[in-house]
């Protein structure tokens, strides 16, 4: 199951476009946790923290623990807003998880035994139709990763959700089909073609030829 990461957060008493700017005047970002049927608790975020998340990738399945002081959200980054200008962070928006309350999110898909793959030996290329899926589940049993075996996988074959390892605690926001995550698609031919000249082109003047037709004629010999 998924490790919690704590970000450090300080609280904020009220709401409202004044007071959030007034918190960026001292170098903080506000935030707020909303979700689980309570009130939203406002925070406010040092920035360094925020653009380290940012930078990492995939901080909307990412889970934390934040820390205001004596009180500990577990929760999930859902949205940052952007200045227009200097596109800094301005404000994110986390979702407070709550035991037995399933919760959607994103879950990293893990490529295995790439080396061994029958079909990628014999040249096939590796085409990922999904990098993550997206599933409900419980936020205690949130899974850290999805695994999905290359080995066995020949030319033209393919992983569904039914092969993925580590899903059992979770349901698929797709339910209709049992879905793509990778094939092994047939190597790529490319295929080389000559130009051949048209009637058209001049043949290019022999060494010789080019020779003549640049000597000067010589005098007539006085009798």
């Amino acid at each position: 199951m998924a490790n919690f990461e704590t970000i450090q957060a300080e609280g904020r008493a009220r709401a409202g476009k004044g007071v959030a700017r007034a918190t960026r005047r001292t170098g903080k970002i506000p935030a707020v946790i909303y979700g689980a049927k309570q009130e939203p608790t406002l925070i406010a975020l040092d920035p360094r923290v925020v653009m380290r998340e940012l930078k990492r990738g995939g901080w909307r399945s990412r889970l934390y623990e934040i820390d205001i002081g004596s009180d500990k959200t577990r929760a999930l980054m859902r949205d940052v807003q952007f200045h227009p200008v200097t596109d800094q962070p301005e404000h994110v928006d986390f979702q407070r998880l709550a035991p037995g309350e399933p919760v959607r999110v994103a879950v990293q898909v893990v490529f295995l035994n790439e080396s061994i793959s029958v079909g990628l030996k014999r040249g096939g290329v590796l085409n990922v139709v999904r990098h993550s899926v997206e599933v409900l589940c419980d936020p205690d049993r949130i899974p850290d990763r999805f695994e999905a075996d290359l080995g066995p996988l020949d030319i033209n074959d393919n992983i569904r959700w039914h092969d993925l390892r580590g899903t059992e605690d979770t349901r698929p926001s797709i339910t209709d089909r049992d879905f793509v995550i990778a094939t092994v698609a047939p190597p790529t031919v490319i295929t080389e073609v000559s130009v051949e000249p048209t009637a058209a082109t001049p043949a290019a003047p022999t060494k010789g030829a080019a020779s003549a037709k640049a000597a000067p004629a010589k005098p007539a010999a006085k009798k």
